[in-house]
């Protein structure tokens, strides 16, 4: 099948933790492709003098893992030893991180020699006390929940936007179906020699540029409730505001982070996703809690579908298969807002397997 893999490899990887008043989750998952290319990095606590800072990150690579595992490992460090930080002008000590690590890259033998054409976008968050620090460079994306709603969100880097293509066509280069010369779909990323060569022109005049764009998000303690910051693996099935209902909504009946990241993930997946997929996300003291009539709702859903799935088996058993099944449900009103059926697909899977194990085999796992 190409770049992709005959079934997806659903295998998740997970950590959480909590430091500085937050709590986060993280879930990664290779899914369709035939490799793991993303990387991340969490930690709260950024050791002497930034105890009370966190850092949260993601990076989707592409070509290959190695730049995405190398960001991984040294973004953090590029940011907050540059002087730029010392003095603490923070927005410019990312936009220089990024840049010297992108440099000092650039000198490792593999890829001077041009051997190694991998690249990464790159998306991440430093968290002070009193302000959150979001950059972005490529298609990776973040978004900050607040009042229950989308309020703040990073913008793709795509070569069809007019300062991108216009950058894109000054170094020289192409944006043709609505790629890099053809070829790359992001118009900023780390790594990506072979589009970093054009003479005379400075690192961030390339046809693909490393730099970031940096925002600066004030900390409102009663109305922020979480970051997100995802690859577009969840992206491309998942709007800003569905992503933003579906955290908010899974909040109210877990506060278990990997469980509600995975859960974005597998819905993600059901809902079509043929990319690598990783989720951070960082909940602010003034998230959504557990609620005992949420719980109980989600309960009762799970009931009703139940009896509607048992009910269209007992009168269609031998002849109803799972995509048949499926579309009659899709319209029902009771799915999880920003989820859908998508959110459920796994409670109706597993009934239509208990009364219908002959056609278990037979099911098409994913759209």
């Amino acid at each position: 099948m190409g770049n992709f893999l005959d079934k997806p490899n659903t295998e998740k990887h997970n950590e959480h933790g909590c430091g500085n008043g937050l709590h986060y989750g993280v879930a990664s998952m290779q899914g369709w492709r035939v490799e793991m290319e993303d990387a991340h990095h969490v930690r709260t606590g950024l050791g002497p003098g930034l105890e009370d800072w966190s850092f949260f990150a993601v990076f989707d690579g592409h070509a290959g893992a190695t730049v995405s595992a190398h960001c991984a490992d040294q973004l953090l460090e590029c940011i907050v030893n540059s002087e730029e930080f010392k003095q603490s002008k923070f927005s410019e000590a990312i936009r220089m991180g990024f840049l010297k690590l992108d440099n000092t890259l650039r000198t490792k033998p593999e890829f001077a020699c041009g051997q190694d054409k991998a690249g990464s976008t790159a998306v991440c968050a430093l968290v002070s006390p009193k302000q959150v620090f979001i950059a972005n460079c490529g298609d990776s994306r973040a978004i900050i929940c607040r009042k229950g709603k989308a309020d703040f969100s990073t913008q793709d880097h795509k070569p069809m936007l007019p300062a991108e293509r216009e950058r894109i066509q000054k170094a020289g280069g192409t944006v043709m179906i609505q790629r890099v010369n053809g070829s790359l779909a992001v118009s900023r990323a780390l790594g990506d020699y072979e589009y970093k060569n054009v003479e005379g022109r400075g690192p961030c005049e390339q046809l693909v540029s490393p730099e970031p764009e940096v925002f600066i998000q004030d900390r409102d303690e009663e109305n922020d409730e979480f970051l997100v910051l995802a690859c577009d693996g969840i992206w491309d099935v998942m709007s800003n505001e569905n992503v933003c209902d579906y955290v908010q909504s899974l909040l109210l009946i877990t506060d278990d982070l990997e469980h509600i990241t995975n859960q974005v993930i597998d819905t993600c997946l059901y809902k079509g996703s043929r990319d690598n997929m990783s989720i951070v996300l960082v909940t602010f003291p003034g998230a959504p809690k557990p609620s005992p009539e949420a719980i109980r709702k989600d309960k009762a859903l799970n009931s009703i579908l139940d009896k509607i799935v048992r009910e269209a088996l007992r009168v269609n058993r031998d002849n109803m298969d799972f995509d048949e099944l499926l579309r009659g449900m899709s319209a029902l009103p009771y799915f999880p807002p920003g989820g859908g059926i998508s959110a459920k697909r796994s409670v109706i899977e597993s009934i239509y397997k208990e009364l219908c194990p002959q056609h278990a085999d037979s099911m098409s796992m994913y759209p």
